[in-house]
């Protein structure tokens, strides 16, 4: 069984009270410490098991480090391609490790909880951005610009969380990914990671331990604020494979379209959202028999992790 070290910072000194007490952690793969390619983040291939190993342990530095300043409670939600990339016997055991995908309350995450605070780790920019693997929701879509500015993953999972009060604290990812959050989520704070350093030459263990800091130190976050940004809004998205593809994704919902642009109109975010769902992932047969489809999905999700463990001699 492969066992793994990771160095955190010493917080004995940093267990003071706490606003948060119940944390929950999204994780992306592409702004980990160990995706440096297009291929790392690709479904069964040997760098995407390689770098599926390496955000589990940037994730356990982040949870090892949240107990250590006296958190209560982490759940920790696996956030790229099938939702099976985290390996549990990377990760603390103490934290709650939720993978796969969930119809709701939240779209894909399922419930929350009672969690009280967000951090999200890994994550990526928008489509059409000059962040490191920039895509939003999926990299078929060439860009993704809602009332004339490129819309971020960030604001779409914060927005979903803010009817249950919940307040997104920490992100991480690359200078790109936390420039957008800086500007769009109001007290957030963030942590970037460097990514013209490939995986191999990065040193790893450091920015780990400078992560979990970082993290521990957003505790102390009181200005930030659950995400509930105005409408009406007005999406135009590009489909990067043109418009015999964007035809089969928008037309079935009677989206507007013109060749391989699609705009969607919505009065809130939670329904663009929901459009946006369907226009990158839900044909209307699957979306009828979504229990089905997700258990189909999260299956393959299983067996693809099963294929990474055994490709790194993982044992469970």
């Amino acid at each position: 069984m492969l066992h793994i070290d990771i160095p955190v910072p010493s917080t004995h000194s940093l267990l003071v009270s706490r606003p948060y007490r119940h944390i929950l952690i999204l994780a992306d793969i592409e702004g980990s410490s160990g995706c440096g390619s297009y291929r790392a983040s690709s479904f069964l291939t040997k760098p995407w098991a390689s770098a599926c190993a390496s955000m589990s342990r940037d994730v356990d530095a982040v949870v090892k480090g949240l107990f250590d300043a006296g958190v209560d409670r982490v759940t920790v939600k696996d956030f790229h391609r099938t939702g099976y990339n985290l390996m549990p016997e990377l990760i603390d055991r103490r934290a709650r490790l939720v993978c796969g995908y969930h119809q709701g309350p939240v779209p894909g995450l399922g419930d929350p909880e009672d969690a009280d605070a967000v951090m999200m780790i890994g994550m990526h920019a928008a489509a059409g951005t000059s962040g490191f693997l920039a895509h939003t929701l999926t990299s078929r879509l060439t860009s993704l610009v809602v009332n004339s500015r490129p819309l971020a993953e960030v604001e779409l999972f914060a927005a979903s969380l803010a009817p249950f009060g919940i307040p997104v604290v920490f992100f991480s990812g690359c200078p790109v990914a936390c420039a957008q959050a800086d500007e769009r989520i109001a007290g957030i704070q963030t942590f970037p990671i460097d990514k013209s350093i490939p995986p191999e030459a990065l040193d790893a263990g450091q920015w780990r331990s400078d992560l979990a800091r970082a993290a521990i130190d957003s505790l102390s976050n009181i200005s930030a604020a659950p995400y509930c940004p105005d409408g009406p809004f007005r999406a135009e998205i590009t489909i990067r494979e043109g418009t015999a593809a964007a035809a089969k994704m928008a037309d079935p919902w009677r989206f507007k379209r013109c060749g391989a642009t699609v705009r969607i109109d919505a009065d809130d975010i939670h329904a663009l959202y929901t459009s946006l769902i369907r226009l990158c992932y839900l044909p209307p047969l699957a979306e009828k028999t979504l229990p089905f489809s997700l258990g189909i999905y999260n299956l393959v999700g299983r067996l693809g992790r099963l294929w990474a463990r055994r490709q790194l001699k993982i044992e469970s």
